[in-house]
């Protein structure tokens, strides 16, 4: 509940700024560090979702749950923001992400080694013998003359499916009975030949044997509900930012229910058709208020939005330089826009410059005639990495050149800033130097889509150009309302400071979480301020067994390998939500550290783990 406090001696202690004068020397206008507002976690939801009738917003305040390590967050955050300037301003060398052991990059070559030599034995052992759960009954069907036909499936990502990812399947996939909320459960499934395929186990009956009944039955997470067996988790893997999963029915329900009174789920047509209506128009309206852009257009799809708007800004004669962390979203709408494509590292502004001078310098290829256009393409927050990307130096470098530049704000809108409008707002870039800004709506707001935000013109351009607009199914209305609310909510335009509370707590709690990996000696990635925080794994057996462990104690992870990540590099991914409360994430760490310990993974400390 609430703590009525003195509200000067309280709103005094609040803005004190525990950190040093010279970082802030090294801030400048990268934006403003979050304050310690002191609106933090109800005991539900991580966030306080009512107030008294009549009561004003700086009259009740909560207690501040990171009270006790709030000057030692906030430090650690203002230093890691000085850093990205630092580097921006060569006083500091580029920070690279934590490098291998090795013993780790001797330990993982050997465990793929192994797993390839026991995947190719198996597979001579099954064509010799013609048996195997991978081989097909002998039929006279010409179709299976294989002489006949080219290959359907690469060789070598056949043989990944099945002889490595097919093996820890389990840990993947998994589905969920309900919300997405800080708290979920997790279906059981299971297999029965040898995890080619997954099953959702249904109720303990199906379950073969009276061990694997009574081991489910008296296990400390195992819940049942209309004959489905689940796992009480706490759910350290949703992109379920601000929390409306945990409080969809306070904050959201009354305005997205009542939405299908008069519009129905879908449109039943694509947004050039008869896929408008006043609900879209009303998401626009709003995306491009909230982001200070002229005009904005709705996907209803956030990787189609990369996909499709890509295509449809550049071509033949343009050239795109690209982050090399980028999304999959962006590299498959560069490839597919014809445009010549250049890659800089990963956040290195140094780089970004080289490619930039020597493409206005050269020109195209052989015919040395000046590109019509080049695009910056980065993201906010990068999804595998956690990183924000360091957008002042970026914007100044693409101007210096001419260069338009394209942000996927795909993480970050909504999760950052003062007011949630995403990393221009953090790193104190104004919206207009930016000339794309894309976003999606599945993160922070707990929808669906994508959007696009820019000028009146571009804007206008790409509803007759980009595939999205032409050819996809409009985005749902009801869908549209559950985007409008919780946009009014971030906004304040409820009524309430919920919004204000959300952005601070999943700021809150993304800080102390990062912070206490940290101290486990973790190789831990990315940034403070940022909700996803991947933690390095390396070892593919490390994969599952990081995975079930945590399974086991009632954590739901997320863990990532080739090729979504590169071979080497396996990690875990927590995403953290303002719905969590700090008794769930010191509950976590408490079990992590003893996973972490089973695992050997304080590669920090440690080069053996």
């Amino acid at each position: 509940g609430l703590l009525v406090i003195d509200h000067n001696r309280k709103m005094k202690k609040a803005t004190e700024n525990p950190v040093s004068s010279k970082l802030k020397e090294y801030l400048g206008d990268f934006g403003q560090p979050g304050q310690p507002e002191l609106e933090a976690a109800s005991e539900s939801s991580g966030v306080n979702s009512s107030q008294p009738d009549g009561a004003e917003d700086d009259s009740f305040l909560t207690v501040d749950l990171y009270a006790d390590v709030r000057e030692k967050m906030e430090t650690i955050a203002m230093e890691d923001r000085a850093n990205v300037v630092k580097i921006r301003a060569g006083e500091m060398a580029v920070h690279d992400e934590p490098q291998i052991p090795w013993f780790a990059a001797f330990t993982t070559y050997l465990g793929y080694a192994v797993l390839i030599l026991y995947g190719h034995a198996r597979d001579i052992i099954a064509r010799l013998f013609h048996c195997g759960r991978y081989m097909r009954a002998r039929v006279d069907f010409i179709s299976d003359n294989k002489r006949l036909y080219a290959p359907l499936l690469k060789s070598w990502e056949n043989f990944y499916t099945r002889r490595l990812y097919h093996r820890i399947q389990d840990c993947f996939n998994r589905p969920i009975a309900g919300p997405p909320a800080s708290n979920l459960h997790v279906l059981e499934r299971v297999s029965r030949d040898g995890n080619k395929t997954m099953h959702v186990l249904g109720s303990l009956k199906d379950l073969q044997s009276e061990q694997q009944r009574t081991s489910y039955e008296f296990g400390k997470h195992y819940f049942e509900s209309k004959d489905r067996a689940t796992r009480a988790c706490l759910n350290l893997g949703s992109y379920n930012y601000l929390g409306f999963a945990d409080d969809w029915l306070i904050t959201c329900k009354k305005d997205v229910l009542a939405s299908l009174e008069h519009l129905p789920v879908s449109s039943g047509s694509s947004r050039m058709e008869f896929g408008t209506t006043y609900l879209h128009r009303d998401v626009e309206k709003l995306v491009s208020r909230f982001l200070s852009k002229e005009d904005a257009m709705a996907y209803n799809m956030g990787f189609n939005t990369n996909a499709t708007t890509i295509p449809a800004l550049v071509s033949k004669g343009d050239l795109i330089v690209s982050d090399n962390l980028n999304h999959t979203s962006i590299v498959n709408g560069a490839r597919a826009s014809g445009a010549s494509i250049r890659t800089f590292r990963h956040n290195d502004i140094k780089h970004l410059d080289s490619i930039l001078r020597e493409a206005i310098i050269m020109g195209r290829p052989r015919t040395r005639r000046p590109w019509r256009k080049i695009l910056v393409i980065v993201e906010g927050i990068y999804s595998m990495e956690g990183e924000y990307c360091d957008l002042r130096g970026i914007v100044d470098t693409s101007k210096k050149y001419g260069a338009y530049v394209y942000l996927d704000e795909a993480h970050s809108i909504g999760a950052m800033g003062r007011t949630g409008r995403g990393i221009c707002e953090y790193t104190g870039v104004d919206p207009s130097e930016v000339d794309i800004l894309m976003g999606t709506f599945t993160k922070s707001f707990g929808g669906m889509g994508g959007y696009i935000a820019s000028s009146k013109e571009v804007i206008e351009f790409l509803r007759n150009k980009s595939a999205g607009s032409l050819h996809h199914n409009a985005l749902s209305p009801t869908v549209c309302q559950q985007i409008i609310t919780s946009f009014k909510v971030i906004m304040g335009e409820d009524g309430t400071n919920i919004g204000k509370q959300k952005l601070q707590a999943v700021r809150d709690n993304s800080n102390y979480f990062r912070m206490r990996l940290k101290e486990m000696g973790l190789h831990v990635l990315g940034n403070y301020d940022s909700p996803i925080i991947p933690v390095m794994l390396y070892n593919p057996t490390k994969i599952a067994a990081f995975s079930r462990e945590c399974m086991k104690r009632g954590l739901a992870v997320v863990v990532v390998g080739f090729p979504a990540v590169p071979i080497l590099l396996s990690r875990a991914r927590f995403c953290i939500s303002a719905g969590h409360t700090r008794e769930e994430l010191d509950r976590a760490l408490e079990e992590i550290d003893e996973v972490v310990d089973i695992l050997k993974l304080r590669y920090e400390k440690s080069t053996f783990g």
